[in-house]
């Protein structure tokens, strides 16, 4: 599974503090399960050879949000996956950037 270690205990110091996190190897990568909910995600995009995040955000803000520095439609398998976003790493290399796609994924994981 190739992802980010330094990538994933960004996100981790985030997500730390009232929310029950899980961690979970899949999709080539690592999900982070909020409540019980998938929330984030972070892989390496292999035609790229870069870091990427995965974020949940429900298809109401999706369109709104597609149009964020780095964000594009989740094509994981070549269809178009509603609902998430995949981040390249212009989108979430400073820490206000992150911290922006981890509040995102976070409001909708609380609307599940």
């Amino acid at each position: 599974m190739a992802y980010s270690e330094y990538l994933a205990e960004r996100i981790r110091t985030r997500l730390q503090g009232g929310n029950l996190i899980e961690e979970k190897k899949m999709m080539g990568g690592l999900i982070f399960m909020v409540n019980g909910k998938m929330c984030l995600g972070i892989d390496q995009d292999k035609a790229a050879g870069a870091d990427r995040l995965m974020v949940r955000v429900g298809k109401a803000k999706e369109k709104d949000l597609l149009f964020k520095k780095g964000s594009r439609e989740m094509d994981f398998t070549g269809k178009v996956m509603r609902g998430f976003l995949f981040i390249d790493p212009e989108g979430f290399d400073s820490e206000a950037d992150l911290d922006f796609w981890v509040e995102k994924a976070l409001e909708f994981n609380k609307q599940l």
